[in-house]
């Protein structure tokens, strides 16, 4: 919403417009963080819990679809699902940059409303909707990113100003999508080991490179997290450590199983 913005402003419910300034943004996320003087500011939105909500509950979008001429709509519906992965191809390679843990509603999310609440029946916030399917074949599905993920992300955002995050440098498939002949003959693994990612690529002078993993490693854990998935990786890395820790991954070569130590590195160019 703000990126190559030279100038941004925020418009009040009164329709004043005051200048904003931009403290940071994450591609990742959709997130950003605008500042604007404190005396302009009357009420704050409470903050609600998205660990509590359940499918079926209420939940109202607010925000601007189609822009400013209906800025402040509200449609009301329902959470249809938790724990939804949509992924973000941010250099439109055709290949997912990221994966994104949100909430899906059937309540109304058009272009415009990205950045706007999702609130529950209290009026706290919930979720800050973002993506919307756009496709001709697809009505009454939104996503919003849960508060729960958004905190830390706002949290860096307003102290650091970027959002930097830890990466062993792999690109991988989930082990659940490559065919069972491949699994024996290319993978060698036995019908033990049914979940875990297998290695596609191994980026050139990465943390992944220099503790040794290669292409059809099928990786099972790191540190004592079972992963399933890339959405599991990522989800650990980005969560549970930082830049410059130690991790151990637990990996199957050609049907044996064998651990590596490396030291997580900075994410660049998002």
């Amino acid at each position: 919403m703000v990126e190559g913005a030279q100038q941004v402003e925020v418009i009040l419910t009164n329709g004043e417009h005051i200048d904003a300034e931009v403290l940071g943004a994450d591609a990742l996320t959709d997130l950003a963080v605008l500042r604007i003087p404190s005396e302009q500011i009357t009420t704050v939105a409470e903050l609600g819990s998205s660990e509590e909500i359940t499918v079926g509950d209420t939940a109202i979008a607010i925000g601007n679809p189609l822009g400013t001429e209906f800025a402040g709509s509200v449609t009301q519906g329902i959470i249809s699902g938790l724990d939804r992965a949509v992924d973000i191809d941010l250099n439109s390679d055709g290949q997912p940059d990221w994966t994104t843990n949100v909430i899906q509603t059937d309540a109304a999310i058009n272009p415009g409303n990205s950045g706007g609440a999702l609130i529950n029946s209290k009026g706290q916030l919930i979720g800050i909707n973002s993506m919307k399917i756009a496709q001709a074949t697809v009505e009454g599905i939104g996503f919003a990113i849960p508060i729960s993920d958004a905190e830390p992300v706002i949290e860096q955002l307003e102290t650091d100003g970027e959002v930097v995050r830890p990466f062993m440098g792999i690109s991988a498939v989930d082990l659940s999508t490559v065919p069972a002949r491949h699994v024996q003959e290319t993978l060698k693994l036995d019908e033990s080991v049914e979940n875990g990612i297998v290695v596609a690529k191994v980026q050139a002078n990465s943390p992944a490179e220099n503790a040794g993993l290669q292409q059809y490693d099928v990786i099972t854990k790191v540190n004592d997290t079972a992963i399933s998935s890339m959405l599991d990786l990522k989800t650990y890395l980005y969560r549970e450590t930082k830049i410059g820790d130690e991790v151990t991954v637990t990996f199957y070569r050609d049907g044996n199983i064998q651990t590596a130590t490396m030291t997580l590195d900075e994410q660049e160019n998002l």
